[in-house]
């Protein structure tokens, strides 16, 4: 099958809003219209609860690395994962307002590049822990994830679609970067 073909396949599994509909169905809770109206993870935990956090956070992993174990480990699992991303970020279902990439990123990596992935999901822990910003972990392991992917060996397409995902993921969060810059960020609740 052509790389395109993976790529449509990879946007219309990252475009699913799982998530958005899970928090709707369970906490009456319009994703878009609540908090920072963002359909990821942490605005699921900030107006639903852990528990649908971590669901959403869970299902959102489990597009990027579903993406990459349908399409295979060559040039297509590159191009389905980095297409899931753009999909969850710009999903034609929710009139491309969608999540950050973040979590679909970490599983389509988990699969492409499980020790890169695990480097960068280790800086996400480290930054949210030490300042409680979940935006600024999401950007440091952003940037962490393509230098450990060409750091560690991994195939040159593996280490190539690690930084333009980097890319992708950075820049939904250049709000939250200047809310950072600007000390306006909101922090996780201890």
């Amino acid at each position: 099958m052509s790389v395109l073909w993976f790529a449509l396949v990879g946007y219309a599994i990252g475009s699913l809003p799982i998530g958005y509909f899970i928090v709707r169905r369970s906490a009456n809770v319009d994703l878009q219209r609540e908090g920072s109206g963002n359909v990821g993870a942490t605005n699921a935990y900030r107006t639903s609860g852990l528990a649908l956090g971590l669901v959403v956070m869970a299902v959102d992993v489990a597009k990027g690395g579903t993406s990459v174990l349908l399409a295979g480990a060559g040039a297509e699992g590159v191009v389905a994962g980095a297409a899931a991303v753009v999909g969850h970020i710009f999903p034609v279902w929710l009139r491309f307002r969608g999540g950050k990439g973040v979590a679909t990123a970490a599983g389509v990596f988990a699969v492409l590049a499980p020790w890169s992935a695990l480097v960068a999901m280790a800086a996400f822990a480290m930054v949210v822990a030490r300042t409680r910003f979940v935006s600024l972990g999401s950007v440091v392991a952003a940037l962490v994830l393509p230098v450990a992917a060409w750091w560690v060996p991994n195939p040159r397409r593996v280490a190539v679609g690690a930084t333009a995902v980097a890319a992708l993921i950075v820049f939904p969060h250049r709000g939250n970067l200047s809310r950072l810059w600007s000390h306006r960020e909101r922090a996780l609740e201890r």
